[in-house]
């Protein structure tokens, strides 16, 4: 069955964050260090986008999570958490926020892309150019790299895609090269 398959059966075919049934699509949750049903959930392309591209954000539109909110699944709650914590000026997702309750490691998953915290407050995470990194981003290493703990070597050009950031260390971004998913320092990284 595939993830598609899988997602539909589990949300009865609507959108898990507002019951659309209308272009339905998987979303992986970010930051994505494993595929599959455990880290994606079924969205409309309405939900998909909003996420995606905060200032195309409806704060009406997202009156949905009081229910989602309580999904059984923790990407539902995940996302649900990130949108809350997007809107809180918003004033009614406040209460929301308070009543919502997420595991320590959910809260952790939720809180790595960083939503809900000030920009100030944001670490941000810059290749060699400067240039602004993003979880999903793919980057090219711009030197060879010994691969810690192994003798393989990451050599110069290599592709490394889908990375995911650390939110405690603007430096460390990590990243599959070859079969193993290891830790990249950012000035040794370009963006694609």
């Amino acid at each position: 069955m595939s993830i598609l398959e899988e997602l539909i059966e589990r949300s009865g075919n609507k959108c898990e964050l507002c019951t659309s049934t209308a272009d339905l699509q998987v979303y992986e949750v970010p930051p994505v260090s494993i595929s599959g049903v455990d880290s994606s959930l079924l969205a409309c392309g309405v939900c998909v986008d909003q996420i995606e591209n905060p200032e195309n954000t409806d704060p009406n539109h997202w009156r949905c999570l009081n229910d989602s909110m309580w999904s059984e699944y923790d990407t539902v709650k995940v996302v649900a958490w990130r949108m809350l914590s997007r809107l809180k000026g918003e004033g009614w997702p406040k209460d929301l926020l308070e009543m919502i309750y997420l595991e320590d490691e959910t809260l952790k998953f939720a809180k790595a892309t960083g939503e809900g915290l000030a920009e100030a407050d944001k670490i941000i995470h810059r290749d060699v150019n400067g240039v602004i990194l993003e979880n999903g981003d793919s980057v090219v290493l711009i030197k060879d790299l010994k691969i810690k703990g192994s003798s393989q070597v990451a050599k110069q050009g290599t592709a490394v895609r889908k990375i995911s950031l650390d939110r405690e260390n603007a430096e460390f971004i990590e990243g599959k090269v070859g079969p193993t998913m290891t830790v990249i320092i950012t000035k040794f990284v370009k963006k694609l």
